[in-house]
């Protein structure tokens, strides 16, 4: 009886070790120094979320909330065809946007690795980069005059010495998301090139030397070492980019206004959250519809996790 005994002592005996460690003054500084963080993410992270939730079910056209409406909320969402139009005009713009972006700013950064000099590999990762300082308000004014419809517009000037008649870059409905897509582009390149300048030290030089002593050329090299090893970090580039482009909400709005003009084409799902908060004053729908929308990338997210977790082990 005392041998079967003697184990319980010993996990009771390393219990009380391990209570105490946890709560040594040795460990009270680090107690300390992550509690502004903690706090920050409980009062500016998780009380807003819960408070969303809760007034999602509610009427209100305060952020106090009303009478509890159940699931009304959400019906009145999914019933509303200008949701389901800024969700077309989000996803026609966030495909666009991640598919070029991404594929645009890996190319981007595998022709500055291999640019010789230093110096200029600098200059040019100055050049992208410098983009991503520049504030949305200031990017908008400048596309703006970039993009006027009229024969002013510095595009349209430029197309006219060749014939092509003025565009209506953000007044034409057909061509005003696309615009978008350029304008944000320009932001978008020089993060993400920057990202994949340093995935790129990353791979091992021995793989390269091998497949030259196998003969492969730069473009093998590039397709069968390159994208491979960096798999991770480019499905880490889509993941983000895709939850930044559902998210789109500046430029739309001072180029389209609330009403996402032109004929509702740049209306997008953050944006239809803003008016129906802050213009229509329906608080409660609109948090149902940010919830729908946080629902939405939360299943992108695990359906492209999922894919590539399928191709790694196939």
């Amino acid at each position: 009886m005392a041998i079967q005994s003697e184990p319980s002592t010993n996990k009771s005996f390393q219990t009380r070790q391990s209570k105490k460690k946890f709560f040594t003054s040795k460990d009270l500084a680090g107690y300390v120094f992550s509690a502004p963080l903690v706090i920050g993410v409980l009062v500016f992270a998780i009380y807003p979320m819960v408070g969303a939730l809760i007034l999602s079910f509610q009427k209100s056209s305060t952020t106090f909330g009303g009478d509890w409406v159940g699931l009304a909320n959400y019906k009145s969402v999914f019933t509303d065809s200008i949701f389901w139009k800024s969700l077309y005009n989000t996803l026609y713009m966030g495909v666009l946007s991640v598919i070029l972006g991404v594929s645009l700013s890996f190319i981007l950064a595998t022709l500055i690795y291999n640019v010789p000099w230093l110096r200029w590999r600098n200059f040019f990762k100055g050049i992208y980069f410098l983009p991503n300082v520049v504030s949305l308000v200031a990017t908008s004014i400048l596309f703006q005059f970039l993009f006027n419809s009229g024969s002013e517009g510095l595009l349209n000037y430029v197309l006219g010495f060749i014939g092509v008649e003025p565009i209506g870059w953000f007044t034409n409905p057909n061509v005003s998301r696309f615009s978008i897509v350029l304008m944000t582009l320009w932001g978008m390149l020089g993060y993400n090139t920057i990202i994949f300048l340093a995935a790129l030290t990353s791979v091992p030089r021995d793989l390269y030397e091998a497949a030259e002593v196998d003969g492969a050329n730069w473009f093998k090299k590039w397709y069968y070492i390159t994208i491979p090893y960096l798999k991770p970090i480019i499905l880490f580039m889509v993941i983000m980019s895709t939850i930044g482009a559902m998210k789109r909400f500046t430029e739309v709005w001072l180029i389209g206004g609330t009403g996402g003009n032109p004929a509702g084409s740049l209306m997008t799902v953050v944006l239809y959250i803003y008016r129906n908060a802050f213009s229509a004053s329906q608080m409660g729908i609109a948090t149902a519809a940010s919830y729908i929308l946080f629902m939405f990338i939360l299943i992108l997210t695990v359906i492209m996790l999922y894919f590539n977790r399928k191709n790694n082990f196939e």
